[in-house]
């Protein structure tokens, strides 16, 4: 069997595991996040998501370092050298404990001072929103602990364990909306310890499975100082980038709660859990490619590097927009069936979201593949740079008395260009000229697109607001995104693919 073949078969069931977990992970996710909210109320819910919110900005120093964790270990395992793989691991574990310790430092002083000063919190609920910071604190430090943990079973592409163990993570949750509900204490405190423990326990599985299974995962605690420097460098490069993404996320809910107060983030809070819901789809399928495409970097093959970015790219924007249209057109409908009392600005801040997460299914290869290079610098330094125009830009638009939407629509028009500039310095670094991203990504999703909307919003708009209407919507989008789908949205060969393994499962049924 060909090197090719085996890659696309280990991809394909690696796929599969990790669509097991989503489908049960966001079955569960819904119906807590349901009850969650109706439990806590909306206020508290609120003031849950913008204080755990303050840990989550200072977690953006470890954001390079979660990338060059998972670069430097795909790497090894591609060249084979055991050696050189423990050491990466090992100085991996080293740094995410210092920077571990160091947001711990800035929890306490900076976070404290921005949360008991800044936020705005009814005085009545600061007790427990203390109990939800200090539980934040532990459970980012823990989380940062686990990181190389993680990565490594990504890296040997074991993911029916990620899986598995993503599976016991959400059960636990669902243990947790229990034991809310009947708890006899402050329900907000409750919550926040509770969420803390399941953190403790899921870090402890992964460390065992990791032990039990990898041999470079034993904690050695020698200090290689060359590489300690050099994954350090390469993840200093990647400060820009994560900066731009916590302030684009944690930054904006923070900003919305200084100019709208915590009833806003809880319709934010909200609108990212249908965007997590729907983005899970596609993450599953870009988590089990992602590894090849460093692999195929380390091994010279950059034909098939760029093959996999085209398909990562194509199917993982084609398939969220096969799922987020019929939401994206009946989200009003969905929030009311889901949580019956639907925050207000929840409806508009959900489809602005999932119109970002389309726009960044096809930026995700291109991340990987700069970090395959390993020469992030400038890439890091222009892209981060754009992106981090969001907050400001937002933060104009506010003060010159726009509503609270309209900081998530900043946040997609700046998206947008970094996703060109991100394009324009990879031709040179992986020999991939724009034009062949344009004529194998964009030209064929943007075609899909305008053909696929026509016919569901015409039903849309001869329709009552209701369960026919949904039904009619949900079975058009179904229908003209599937064939627009396979006719634009596939190539040639794809379209042959996907036929014989039709033809196939047809006759091993009969």
């Amino acid at each position: 069997m060909s090197d090719t073949s085996a890659n696309n078969k280990r991809i394909a069931k690696n796929t599969l595991m990790l669509y097991v977990r989503m489908l049960f992970t966001m079955a569960v996710s819904l119906f807590t996040s349901r009850v969650v909210l109706q439990t806590l109320g909306v206020e508290d819910y609120g003031v849950f998501s913008v204080v755990g919110g303050v840990i989550t900005m200072f977690a953006f120093i470890n954001g390079g370092m979660v990338s060059s964790t998972q670069r430097y270990l795909n790497f090894e395992i591609a060249k084979g050298n055991a050696e050189r793989l423990r050491s990466v691991f090992n100085t991996a574990l080293q740094i995410h404990a210092l920077i571990a310790l160091i947001i711990i430092i800035l929890g306490e002083t900076v976070g404290l001072w921005f949360l008991l000063e800044k936020l705005v919190i009814p005085e009545e609920r600061m007790t427990a929103a203390m109990w939800v910071y200090q539980c934040s604190i532990i459970a980012c430090a823990v989380n940062i602990l686990s990181v190389p943990y993680n990565a490594d079973i990504i890296a040997h592409e074991k993911m029916s364990a990620f899986a598995f163990i993503s599976i016991l993570d959400v059960t636990l949750k669902l243990v947790i909306v229990y034991l809310l509900v009947i708890s006899p204490i402050d329900k907000l405190i409750a919550y926040a310890i509770l969420t803390l423990l399941v953190q403790l326990l899921i870090r402890y599985v992964y460390t065992r499975y990791c032990n039990k299974h990898f041999q470079e995962s034993f904690v050695e605690w020698k200090l290689n100082k060359l590489l300690f420097k050099e994954m350090l460098s390469f993840a200093g490069w990647s400060f820009w980038g994560n900066l731009a993404g916590i302030l684009y996320t944690q930054g904006l809910n923070m900003m919305l709660n200084i100019f709208f107060g915590p009833v806003v983030n809880a319709a934010r809070g909200i609108a990212v859990q249908v965007q997590a819901t729907v983005q899970q789809f596609v993450s599953g399928f870009q988590t089990a490619l992602n590894p090849q495409i460093t692999k195929n970097y380390a091994s010279g093959d950059l034909a098939q590097m760029h093959s996999l970015m085209f398909r990562s790219a194509r199917f993982s924007f084609l398939l969220l927009f096969f799922l987020s249209l019929p939401v994206l057109l009946e989200t009003d409908f969905l929030l009311t069936l889901w949580l019956k009392t639907v925050p207000d600005d929840a409806v508009i801040f959900t489809q602005i979201m999932i119109c970002i997460s389309l726009i960044y299914t096809t930026a995700n290869p291109c991340v990987v593949a700069n970090q395959a290079t390993g020469k992030v610098k400038i890439y890091q330094m222009v892209v981060g740079g754009i992106l981090l125009m969001i907050l400001p830009i937002s933060y104009i638009v506010l003060k010159l008395g726009a509503p609270a939407y309209s900081v998530f629509i900043v946040h997609f028009c700046v998206e947008s260009v970094a996703q060109f500039s991100r394009m324009y310095m990879l031709r040179k670094l992986i020999n991939l000229p724009m034009w062949q991203y344009m004529k194998n990504i964009y030209i064929p999703i943007v075609t899909t697109v305008v053909v696929a909307i026509i016919l569901p919003i015409i039903v849309r708009m001869q329709g009552e607001d209701g369960w026919l209407r949904f039904i009619a919507v949900g079975f058009t989008c179904v229908l003209s995104v599937g064939i627009s789908t396979f006719f634009i949205g596939f190539t040639k060969h794809e379209r042959v693919f996907f036929l014989d393994k039709g033809l196939r499962l047809l006759r091993i049924r009969r």
